[in-house]
């Protein structure tokens, strides 16, 4: 009897623990809402799988170890940050002013396209605000500015340099 019920949950565990691998998924492509991202699952034929118990090898991509992430955290660290989402690949801060003049301000975006450390896989939009008076404000983006391509190539050489420590760091 003992034997049979063994058999019989071996069968009906077979179909669960064979139905696909792990295979990672990029978040900034995926849905925002459960429900969208459930749907995705759908359609691309992807359900729950028990087959990674088995296999334990497992690779975690943190914002610490990408070396894109952390150069622009370290760059922009002296201004307020207002949406940090590293799932979606963006930094944006809140509106800046240096020496507390209240009539020009600037506010960055940082929107990262791809995690190799290249110039095209950051992309910088910086908007300025320009103020009259407290109510008259004028905010203009500013396009392939200085400021902009000399933020990039800054994020891009710290990167670099926190790529070369990480890979020191592997090989000890």
């Amino acid at each position: 009897m003992k034997i049979l019920k063994i058999l019989q949950l071996i069968l009906i565990s077979f179909p669960l623990l064979s139905c696909g691998f792990y295979k990672p998924v990029d978040q900034r492509t995926m849905p925002d809402t459960a429900k969208a991202k459930a749907r995705k699952n759908v359609e691309e034929g992807r359900g729950v799988s028990m087959g990674g118990i088995l296999n334990r090898k497992t690779t975690y991509e943190f914002s610490t170890s990408n070396p894109l992430w952390r150069a622009s955290l370290e760059i922009l660290d002296f201004m307020p940050l207002s949406t940090v989402d590293y799932s979606g690949g963006m930094i944006v801060t809140d509106w800046y002013s240096e020496n507390n003049n209240e009539k020009e301000s600037i506010k960055i975006s940082v929107r990262f396209l791809s995690n190799e450390v290249r110039s095209d896989s950051v992309k910088i939009i910086i908007h300025k605000k320009n103020c009259s008076t407290v109510q008259n404000c004028k905010t203009v983006l500013l396009n392939k500015s200085k400021i902009s391509e000399e933020l990039t190539s800054t994020i891009i050489r710290k990167a670099a340099l926190l790529q070369v420590e990480d890979k020191k760091k592997k090989k000890r």
